[in-house]
């Protein structure tokens, strides 16, 4: 298999020389660029097995960098940030961004995120194409990665879906949050729990009433059991 490449989208020199050598290290080929616009290109023509993406950019922030890739591809994309408070922004926003990493970050933290991220990329997706979950009015499809609620469709990042998909398949246990993020990231080490609990506030906030996530004190999560679907009370 050829060596998976990493784009690295960071205008501090020092800090992309010094992720660059890690990820050389770890046996990655890497591309650097210091823009925005440098990176969307890039992404565009060399398709990358991953991108680390920088929030705070010269010309275009990470964030809206982050969004029109989206639009195109669905590649992984890791985005570095220098403040605690963003991160509710870039998991929140309908960014689609993989995973975020607080600077300053422990470079051996970025290697083993980028490669749980990539070894959750790997086609095991696939092995669940054809399955379907219903849970009350909430019909979720693995195969075209749609979800309803209802007639409606509601439109969730990868990791929102992920995460629905994973709880609903566990129905009737808890699931801490660090098994869900080994679950759903990837993670073998303990990783920041902070990013199961926005992305459970942003699927509920999406799910409206129809979200059966509910939270278990001082553990983690779990699915509620099905409510009578308001369809199926209709016709009765």
């Amino acid at each position: 298999t050829p060596t998976p490449t990493i784009l690295v989208v960071e205008d501090e020199s020092s800090i992309a020389s010094f992720v660059a050598l890690y990820l050389k290290n770890a046996g990655y080929q890497v591309r650097t660029v210091s823009s925005g616009a440098e990176a969307m290109s890039v992404a565009a023509t060399d398709a990358p097995a991953l991108i680390v993406l920088d929030l705070m950019l010269p010309d275009i922030d990470g964030i809206e960098v982050c969004k029109r890739i989206r639009q195109e591809s669905d590649v992984p994309i890791l985005m570095l940030t220098a403040r605690d408070e963003d991160v509710d922004k870039i998991i929140g926003l309908e960014v689609g961004a993989d995973d975020y990493l607080t600077k300053p970050f422990n470079p051996r933290e970025l290697v083993a995120r980028i490669r749980s991220i990539l070894r959750r990329a790997a086609p095991e997706r696939r092995e669940r194409e054809s399955e379907t979950i219903r849970h009350g009015d909430l019909l979720v499809d693995a195969g075209r990665r749609e979800v309803r609620v209802g007639e409606s469709e509601v439109q969730l990042a990868p990791k929102e879906f992920d995460l629905l998909w994973e709880l609903l398949d566990h129905r009737g246990l808890v699931l801490t949050r660090d098994q869900l993020l080994e679950r759903v990231w990837g993670y073998t080490f303990t990783g920041d729990t902070r990013t199961v609990d926005v992305h459970v506030r942003q699927l509920r906030r999406k799910l409206g009433d129809a979200s059966p996530i509910v939270t278990v004190w001082g553990v983690g999560y779990k699915v509620a059991p099905a409510r009578e679907s308001q369809t199926d009370a209709a016709t009765t």
